[in-house]
């Protein structure tokens, strides 16, 4: 397992809490974070996640515990990264990985709410804010995908 843990806390739908179970597990994650565990019992998660939930460990954390919870994992050492579109974020591909090596790689992935992206509150706690760059009309990409592209490129420059 690689120090990487997704925090989905933010994340409502069971679809996209399914695929970044599945893509948390593939790429060997330490955790995936999501909101309320009781999704996992659902046929529609157990049928997208394939199965996941079985290898991968998945943690509660509510939204309403989501700031302490963040600041504790700032105290353990992680380094909290936003995917978020703001004025100061840096593209995916330019992430600084000697930050990551400071770390030994201890990272959580901060994933926001579908449309509305990650609230003020939690962006106060995050280290950097890392963006996707985006050629098209859309704003934006559905939670789970922006979350499995950036998982790989985490992996990509830490593991490979």
């Amino acid at each position: 397992k690689q120090e990487l843990i997704i925090c989905a806390s933010l994340v409502d739908k069971i679809p996209n809490l399914a695929g970044l179970a599945r893509t948390s597990e593939i790429f060997a994650a330490k955790s995936l974070v999501i909101p309320d565990l009781s999704v996992t019992k659902m046929d529609n998660f157990k049928s997208i996640s394939v199965g996941a939930a079985d290898w991968i460990n998945i943690e509660e954390v509510k939204i309403e515990q989501l700031l302490s919870w963040l600041l504790k994992k700032k105290a353990e050492g992680y380094w909290i990264v936003g995917l978020e579109q703001t004025s100061s974020s840096s593209p995916l591909h330019e992430i600084n990985i000697p930050t990551f090596a400071q770390n030994n790689n201890k990272t959580v992935l901060l994933l926001g709410k579908e449309k509305e992206g990650i609230p003020v509150q939690f962006l106060q706690t995050v280290d950097t804010c890392i963006e996707i760059p985006q050629f098209g009309m859309i704003r934006s990409l559905n939670v789970h995908v922006s979350g499995a592209i950036t998982i790989w490129e985490l992996t990509r420059k830490t593991r490979l």
